[in-house]
């Protein structure tokens, strides 16, 4: 789980003392270039906080085989000086290992034992097999993409002086879980949406040491493109051809320089586009005071320096607007929610209970409110608060909660668990139905559940009881797909029922299974982590989630919260009954 920390500081690479963080965290078509081998450069001076890990332990002189495995294992995680602390468990001719190839991210519990019929060794060498879970792979460009399967691998080990070493091994590293998070850090790379022409973050990691190369190695993953989560949703702004023209490098004056060439002819707009994608993402690494260079010259003509500040109207984290409350449908009618409870019905016929509601969604801004009745199976209306709803046309057996891009323009929804539909809306308020192509999400089975995350790119849906996401993309000619579609932590997320996004990286689930009730889970699978029960009744059936909102859920008795005033319990809000279904504006 990644820490929701103040802009400029870092975030945390992974799902620990999880009650704790959410109670503080809430009030509850680019190529690649490369950085040269060679340049004129400043001294790059430590521009991130903390000290660099100490190094593991190497072997120690009466190591078996098995414990020399292990021990290599366990001290693949730091990367510092190409593995160093990994290599000196090798001996001389495994100096060649490349260590470059893949890194994959392994579960905890790995075996290390010899194969049961081991090749033909003298009584100086021997096989050593590892066999573990893989969780997944990290790309040359800093994603992680989840392929959970069994690994096994083997080592030839020698005997010198009495000591064991690595003599032969598999290229590539396999690190433990555990030793990815202490060892690498979650950061945000941002491209562009280009129906809004916005930031948009895709979450990538980063060698947390040595900390004074993280600025250079953050341009290095921006310029490597979207991650193929995001392939084909969003773009960068920064051409094929761009290279930079030296080093990442601080100035006398602190700030950090980056002096890019070969851009081509961009206008003003995608020259801020461009800016926005470099400081946002070099904000990730606690830089902030960007020099963005041009050939030399400033990228932007009408400033020097750049900090995130300079890009707040693009960099809202697309949260619901701090004055638009949540609201519950309760009783077939929709009420605000309040602090501790439900408030009075919202005024008009969505509180009016006439039109005995199922679920209801708003906007991000407040401003319009979508519905489902059951007065006639399901049927999807929309209006403003207070006003009159009007129906879509939009009917089925079953229809899943309205979610709202956030430009309150579509509001989506599932239809009989087949039909993944967008309602449109347009500027004068008239109403149209567009179709989605979401073929690759109902090829796995039947939707119950269907949300978009708030910057509208991409979409989690629990679909046959399991967790799966992919990306909204848009073509030019107006037509709507959901692309780059896979299932996350199959064997963990089963007898789902509802999910909510908690912020860009982050989805939080609920579901049948008393072991695995309500989970918070990275966008990318590589984090899964249970939050604590304790107060619910279970099985639970909803869950509603927003940055710097209180989560909440559904459950046998009524609502419940966890947030910053709840002291890491769930606390049941005042006036919900069984049944409840809760929402964020969004």
């Amino acid at each position: 789980m990644s820490r929701r920390l103040p802009r400029g500081l870092s975030r945390a690479g992974h799902l620990v003392a999880v009650g704790a963080l959410l109670a503080a965290s809430s009030v509850v078509a680019a190529g690649c270039a490369s950085v040269p081998d060679s340049s004129p450069v400043q001294v790059l001076r430590k521009v991130t906080e903390g000290d660099d890990r100490a190094v593991p332990p190497g072997p120690s002189e009466d190591s078996g085989p098995l414990d020399i495995v292990r021990g290599f294992v366990n001290a693949s995680g730091s990367s510092q000086d190409r593995h160093a602390a990994a290599r000196r468990f090798l001996t001389l001719t495994a100096a060649n290992w490349d260590d470059d190839a893949t890194l994959t991210v392994i579960a905890e519990q790995f075996d290390t034992v010899y194969p049961r019929k081991p090749p033909a060794l003298d009584a100086d060498r021997t096989v050593v097999r590892v066999r573990g879970t893989s969780l997944g792979r990290l790309t040359p460009s800093g994603a992680f993409e989840l392929d959970e399967a069994p690994l096994e691998f083997d080592f030839t080990l020698t005997r010198r002086n009495g000591n064991w070493r690595i003599d032969t091994l598999p290229s590539g590293v396999r690190v433990r879980l555990s030793d990815f998070r202490a060892n690498y850090r979650s950061v945000k790379t941002y491209f562009v949406d280009p129906a809004r022409q916005a930031p948009v973050a895709d979450l990538r990691y980063l060698p947390a040491n040595p900390a004074r190369t993280l600025p250079s190695r953050a341009i290095e993953q921006l310029m490597a493109g979207p991650s193929s989560a995001l392939a084909g949703a969003v773009y960068s702004v920064i051409p094929r051809t761009a290279r930079l023209r030296a080093n990442v490098a601080e100035a006398p004056d602190g700030a950090v320089v980056v002096d890019l060439t070969e851009l081509g002819n961009l206008d003003e707009g995608r020259r801020r586009l461009l800016a926005a994608q470099v400081v946002l993402s070099l904000a990730e690494v606690n830089v902030n005071r960007v020099r963005l260079l041009d050939d030399g010259a400033r990228l932007l003509s009408d400033r020097d320096d750049l900090t995130r500040d300079a890009f707040a109207d693009m960099d809202a984290e697309d949260e619901p607007t701090p004055d638009v409350p949540g609201m519950v449908v309760a009783g077939g009618r929709v009420r605000s929610l309040r602090t501790g409870g439900l408030g009075d019905p919202l005024p008009g016929p969505a509180g009016s209970g006439g039109l005995d509601l199922a679920s209801a969604s708003a906007t991000a801004d407040g401003r319009r409110l979508a519905v489902v009745s059951r007065a006639d199976g399901r049927r999807l209306l929309v209006g403003r608060p207070g006003a009159p709803l009007e129906a879509t046309g939009l009917r089925a057996e079953s229809m899943t909660r309205p979610s709202w891009t956030p430009t309150g323009s579509e509001a989506w929804t599932v239809l009989d668990g087949s039909r993944v539909t967008r309602l449109t809306v347009d500027h004068s308020g008239h109403l149209g139905v567009g179709t989605v192509d979401g073929a690759a999400l109902t090829a796995l089975g039947p939707i119950t559940d269907l949300r978009l995350s708030r910057d509208g790119m991409r979409v989690a849906a629990v679909v046959a009881g399991q967790l799966v996401v992919g990306a909204v993309a848009r073509s030019v000619g107006g037509e709507v797909a959901v692309r780059n579609v896979r299932m996350l932590r199959s064997a963990d997320l089963t007898e789902l029922v509802g999910l909510a996004w908690r912020n860009s990286d982050q989805i939080v689930v609920v579901g049948r299974r008393p072991d695995r009730a309500v989970e918070v889970v990275t966008v990318d699978g590589l984090e899964c982590q249970p939050l604590p029960t304790n107060n619910l009744t279970l099985p639970l059936s909803a869950v509603a989630a927003a940055p710097g909102r209180p989560l909440l859920v559904t459950d046998q008795t009524g609502l419940w919260s966890f947030g910053a005033d709840d002291l890491g319990s769930w606390r049941q809000l005042v006036g919900s009954v069984a049944g409840s279904v809760a929402a964020y504006p969004g």
